[in-house]
């Protein structure tokens, strides 16, 4: 996937409004050459560079420049020369990215006007100007009409600061690496250091482009220049000085070098850079160098990296292509020496160094056409950096002194950058070391240092500060006791500053053995007010201490107490002593606390010493110790409904009380016999009314079992040796007794077979369940020995009381019934079924018949297949 590109053209001021396209910057460069002719004065060699296109013809180049030379202080024009074009740079970008789909031209004419010339050396220094309008039109972070705005190239020589002359200085030198093509809407570094030939320090930041000239007659290339100071470039937003391309495009201020991702419109962007120079933590100068970058339609496929990996912190580090060019293949060495597993395919990998040191990074892609590009970075693994601050200071009357207290294991920390919080002002900044600065008021503010070592580790601190209006002052106490006979130490922790003690009593500068320490010895023999003061250049505060003094003291141990064993009891004690020691009958120290914490298992005396100083006082008291009472149930229960059951209980106690007692009898004895309805929780309470004055219980659970249901079945009739299937129903476990004829008198379904002889059996069957709760019920077997046969009642009586309701044949030896019909007097059929055990309700048609003599007709089929029948008569009573 191609990318857009972004390539810098180095765009910037018009000659005339003809000649505007030409231009693309500009900057002053100042050498100092040793002393002047003249007394007290210096020689410079002057160099003034402007930028053109490559196409720019003849005329469009200015023969002269008019360079303007300003009292720093007053901007007082001090004098103006007209400097000829004294020689020509040449650069042409010859060479370009193989994956690069378009090549634009990158070509510059650098026109140099050197001259030389001898300035008095002044306390205030000089301003240098050069004035061109006007700048191209559409210049994307200026918005329309940036063809009627110029420019001024400025430089300052430095006079006298802090009493030190600074005017045998050389500018910074920018170094001409103006040629670069950056990828459009993607990382791009473009580099802006610089080199000082007095070693000063440097420190690189974005600045505001500054105006000058005018469209007018004359204004186009102003001699003289107009005077400092100079209106910045009024920005379109989003953009300004500090921001002049996007937020992620950013200048490290160590090295010069701009990077970050490059905008995604195409167009020309002002960007100003100002090398600030620093001698021994003192700026002395500022060199700015303002350009246009143009950002083109070009594209690229390839590998980027940053310039320098650093960790500070760690041997671990992530990686990834900086590059928005899309890439098939990726080859990444870490630069280990003599390793060949430090390499990978990963697009991000990670990769943790074994030892500390400076690596060298390769990565090279391959795109999906191909295309294969390289890049390399510097890796540098150091960690162990913390930065830290030590401050020192009393109040806001007198200077507060900052101090770096950085930590750094590896190399040496190199540089400083300090910010002291101070709202009221700019200028609360310093590239010294230590530093000091001095506040207006009190406030609360917070300190930043960001600091640099020697292995390229930056990294900062911030810390809240309270600016104070008065040193401080801390007292160990502020009211304290003593005996008369005694000597006390104060106590302050003070900073640097007098100390003054001062007694409020008359007499009493006798008894303190030094007024002028932060801990003297006092001996008071009256109650006194110490007052303490502290000043340190007349920043001041104070305080004051109350020693109160006794002649005795006593003690007061408390009257006597009774606990339970293994409680715990606080003593307390009255008493004015400072100091106690509590010991038991044996001698033991058990306590040094005034209310002391105590849980004897027996009966005790415990002593106190109370001291104040020399004076003491003694005391006793007696603690006697009781048991808990004690309760115990026994183990949960179960019991069948109607059934009592006395509650097992033992106790250790003066009395006791069960919960609830509306189901017991004999509720106020320790085995009472209860009779629940349903499962019940019996609670008992015991306590103690002879020195453990405490209640314990236990609980015990009676869960009742609910009544149990069980039906044997109907009473029946059968043959000798005829099997009888019988029918219980219900929940638990079946036995019937007798287990006369049963194949198997434990299933609620057993078969019976009686034999010859027996006429009939009553068989009770009983059903046990939870708890060995039973219920029982009864059926009867009738025996006919005559073999099968059909009965039908002679009569029946259907009104509603569930007693011989339904007329029904009963059977004997019979497997089914073929018929059973009922007939009127007039012989109209009234009712029929083939069902065994259905009969006659005694209705018609949902209609009740009237009482007589019905007749009926039944046909069965025996358990040898054999047809029974039987014909009668039946009267319905009502």
């Amino acid at each position: 996937m191609w990318r857009k590109c972004l390539f810098i053209v180095l765009g910037f001021f018009t000659l005339a409004q003809l000649n505007a396209a030409h231009l693309k910057g500009g900057w002053i460069q100042y050498e100092y050459l040793g002393d002047g002719a003249s007394a007290n004065s210096s020689r410079y060699r002057i160099t003034v560079r402007q930028y053109l296109d490559c196409s720019s013809r003849a005329g469009q180049r200015d023969a002269v420049v008019h360079l303007g030379i300003f009292n720093s202080l007053s901007s007082i024009l001090v004098n103006t020369i007209s400097i000829p074009l004294t020689g020509t740079d040449n650069l042409d970008k010859g060479t370009y990215d193989p994956c690069l789909s378009s090549r634009p031209r990158v070509c510059y004419i650098i026109d140099r006007y050197t001259t030389e010339l001898e300035l008095p050396n002044t306390i205030e220094g000089y301003t240098l100007s050069v004035q061109r309008c006007c700048r191209i039109d559409n210049i994307i972070n200026v918005g329309a009409n940036s063809d009627q705005i110029g420019v001024s190239y400025t430089n300052t020589i430095p006079g006298r600061i802090n009493s030190i002359n600074y005017q045998k200085n050389s500018s910074p030198v920018f170094a001409q690496r103006d040629t670069a093509i950056v990828c459009f809407n993607a990382p791009f570094t473009f580099d802006f250091g610089a080199i000082d030939a007095d070693g000063d320090s440097l420190s690189y930041s974005f600045c505001s482009g500054v105006i000058g000239g005018s469209t007018g007659a004359g204004g186009q290339q102003p001699n003289p220049p107009t005077p400092p100071p100079y209106a910045p470039v009024l920005y379109e937003a989003p953009f300004d000085g500090g921001i002049p391309m996007s937020p992620s495009v950013t200048i490290n201020p160590n090295t010069g070098l701009i990077s970050g991702t490059a905008p995604p419109i195409t167009g020309e962007y002002i960007v100003a850079v100002c090398a600030s120079e620093f001698r021994n933590g003192v700026k002395i100068g500022e060199t700015r160098k303002e350009i246009h970058i143009q950002v083109a339609d070009c594209s690229l496929s390839a590998a980027d990296l940053k310039p320098t990996y650093i960790s500070c912190n760690g041997y671990t580090l992530t990686f990834q292509n900086e590059s928005t060019g899309a890439a098939a293949n990726y080859l990444w060495d870490f630069g280990v020496t003599n390793s060949t597993t430090d390499i990978s395919s990963n697009p991000t990998p990670t990769y943790t160094y074994a030892d500390t040191g400076t690596y060298r990074l390769t990565l090279k892609v391959t795109n999906t056409g191909g295309c294969q590009d390289s890049a390399f970075a510097e890796v540098r693994i150091y960690p162990g950096f913390t930065p830290d601050i030590q401050i020192d200071g009393t109040c806001y009357l007198n200077e507060y002194t900052f101090k770096d207290a950085t930590f750094t294991r590896y190399g040496n920390v190199n540089s400083w950058k300090w910010n002291f919080g101070d709202n009221t002002t700019l200028a609360d900044t310093s590239l010294a070391k230590d530093s000091s600065w001095k506040y207006a008021a009190p406030t609360n503010t917070n300190i930043k240092l960001i600091v640099t070592n020697s292995k390229g580790c930056i990294d900062s601190i911030t810390k809240p500060f309270a600016v104070l209006d008065r040193p401080s002052l801390n007292l160990a106490f502020k009211d304290t006791l003593i005996c008369s006979i005694d000597t006390l130490p104060l106590l302050a922790n003070v900073g640097a500053g007098t100390i003054t003690w001062t007694p409020d009593i008359p007499g009493s500068l006798t008894r303190i053995s030094n007024r002028n320490i932060a801990n003297p010895l006092v001996y008071p023999i009256d109650t006194t007010r110490y007052i303490v003061s502290i000043n340190n250049n007349g920043c001041i505060n104070q305080d004051t201490v109350t020693v109160n003094v006794l002649d005795f003291i006593s003690v007061d141990a408390g009257i006597a107490a009774s606990i339970c064993r293994t409680d715990t009891i606080q003593l307390q004690t009255v008493s004015d002593a400072l100091s106690y020691q509590w010991t038991n009958r044996a001698g033991t120290t058990v306590s040094r606390d005034k209310f002391p914490k105590l849980a004897p298992l027996q009966n005790e005396i415990y002593y106190v010493s109370a001291n104040l100083g020399y004076c003491q006082a003694r005391d006793s008291v007696r603690i006697n110790v009781a048991p808990y009472p004690a309760v115990r149930l026994g183990p949960d229960t179960v019991i069948c409904f109607g059934n009592r059951l006395n509650l097992p209980a033992t106790m250790v106690g003066a009395s006791f009380q069960w919960s609830p007692t509306n189901s017991m009898i004999n509720s106020n004895t320790l085995n009472p016999l209860a009779g629940p309805s349903r499962t019940t929780a019996y609670t008992l309470t015991v306590s103690d009314t002879l020195g453990c004055n405490k209640s314990v219980t236990d609980t015990i659970i009676v869960r009742v079992v609910q009544p149990l249901t069980v039906n044997a079945g109907r009473d029946t009739a059968g043959l000798p040796d005829q099997p009888i299937q019988l029918r219980a129903t219900g929940v638990g476990r079946f036995s019937w007794s007798p287990s006369t004829g049963l194949n198997n008198a434990a299933i609620a379904n057993p078969i019976a077979t009686l034999p010859t002889g027996i006429d009939s059996i009553t068989y009770t069957v009983r059903l046990t369940g939870e708890g060995g709760c039973f219920a029982e019920d009864q059926m009867t077997i009738r025996v006919f020995a005559d073999g099968p046969q059909i009965f039908v009642p002679s009569g029946f009586t259907p009104n509603g009381d569930g007693k011989n309701e339904i007329l029904r044949p009963v059977t004997v030896g019979i497997t089914r019934i073929n018929y059973f019909t009922i007939f009127n007097r007039w012989g109209q059929r009234i009712f029929t079924t083939a069902e065994l055990n259905k009969g006659w309700d005694g209705t018609f048609n949902g209609e009740p018949q009237p009482a007589g003599t019905y007749v009926f007709q039944v046909e069965g089929t025996d358990y040898l297949g054999k047809r029974i029948y039987k014909k009668g008569t039946a009267v319905l009573i009502r």
